[in-house]
């Protein structure tokens, strides 16, 4: 049977959450006030392109070419700031590899072939 899953975030998560929120909150307030409102406009309010140019008084293209350098400069802002970290963070080792794979094989019943 399995256990139940808490919908509670840990202390680590809810920092984890903090932080990155911090981050994102930085990089977005780094745009330019003009790609920083398409941004929010259409990614955080979820408005439709037409909508978004309508509320600026833009064309939709023009709208489009905002918000499109709007998420390159993002990628770059966070990348700066937090893209090596995370390589680091994700490598997948061989040791980890293992212990990944032994789980997977103890859980479906077999033996698995490294043990």
């Amino acid at each position: 049977m399995n256990a139940a899953i808490s919908l509670d975030r840990s202390p680590e998560e809810e920092t984890y959450d903090r932080e990155l929120s911090g981050v994102l909150e930085k990089a977005v307030l780094s745009l330019s006030d003009d790609h920083r409102l398409v941004f929010m406009l259409r990614d955080v309010e979820g408005m439709s392109t037409e909508e978004t140019a309508q509320c600026l008084n833009l064309t939709q293209e023009y709208v489009k070419v905002r918000l499109h350098r709007a998420h390159a400069r993002l990628r770059k802002q966070l990348f700066a700031t937090v893209g090596a970290t995370a390589a680091e963070s994700f490598q997948f080792h061989a040791r980890r590899c293992d212990r990944v794979v032994n789980g997977v094989f103890k859980s479906l019943g077999w033996t698995s072939p490294m043990a």
